[in-house]
């Protein structure tokens, strides 16, 4: 039986990887800071009202690969979906779509937070909140994976979104439009309207170039159109020796 190439799995699982490693990585150089330097740290890492309103790239990008606790269990979390939303997505469509979800989730739910602080509806001090972690990604995959991946694919994502449900409850308090609870469930939205919309995409592309080359053979077989041998095209010139005039 012939084995896997590592390159090719890595190719075709670019974004899980790369992600998945990502984490790590920030997880291992966070539990190496003193209390006081972690938490600086995750201050300024998080997606609050204060941070969108005067860091919202860099607070948008770091956010999505810290966690405030259980970082040990972030790696699995990660990669029950996210390698099954790969596989159907391909690289790039991945990336968007989970990109999407922390971004527009984000901005939604922390969106309200602002609103509300505003109109006097929340303290002041809610525009500082904490709000980091990779769950807006990972709920995003699920989508995808629970919709259109294999059935182990989809298994895996469904263990994934029961644990974080029961577990995480990450749904919890979403009547009273709570941060979590409408950040979560904005990234699954976009999951699966994204997911649905960029694997209509994907699997429309082939169907395309198959009618452009048909396209292209008939007009190569309309009279007067240009190629070799085609009614109407001009023959080769002659290249023997031509016959000597007169005289």
């Amino acid at each position: 039986m012939r084995r896997p190439d590592v390159r090719t799995i890595f190719k075709f699982y670019g974004v899980a990887w790369a992600y998945l490693i990502g984490f790590v990585v920030t997880e291992v150089v966070c539990s190496l800071l003193s209390p006081g330097e972690l938490n600086a740290f995750t201050v300024w890492a998080s997606t609050s009202v204060h941070n969108l309103r005067y860091d919202p790239a860099g607070s948008l990008v770091v956010s999505a690969f810290v966690t405030q606790g259980y970082w040990v269990a972030w790696p699995f979390l990660i990669a029950l979906p996210l390698f099954g939303a790969n596989k159907v997505l391909g690289n790039w469509r991945t990336a968007l779509v989970c990109a999407a979800g922390q971004v527009i989730g984000t901005l939604v739910s922390e969106g309200i937070v602002g609103y509300r602080v505003s109109h006097g509806l929340l303290p002041g001090a809610d525009r500082f909140l904490i709000d980091v972690g990779p769950s807006y990604v990972v709920v995003s995959a699920v989508a995808v994976a629970l919709l259109y991946g294999s059935w182990l694919a989809r298994a895996a994502a469904a263990l994934d979104l029961l644990l974080l449900v029961v577990v995480g409850d990450i749904f919890g308090g979403l009547s009273q439009l709570a941060v979590s609870a409408v950040g979560h469930t904005t990234a699954l939205a976009i999951g699966v309207i994204g997911g649905s919309i960029l694997l209509w995409q994907l699997r429309r592309t082939p169907a395309l170039g198959v009618e452009n080359l048909a396209r292209l053979s008939m007009s190569a077989d309309l009279p007067g159109a240009a190629g070799a041998g085609g009614p109407g095209a001009p023959g080769p010139e002659p290249t023997g020796p031509r016959p000597a005039g007169p005289g």
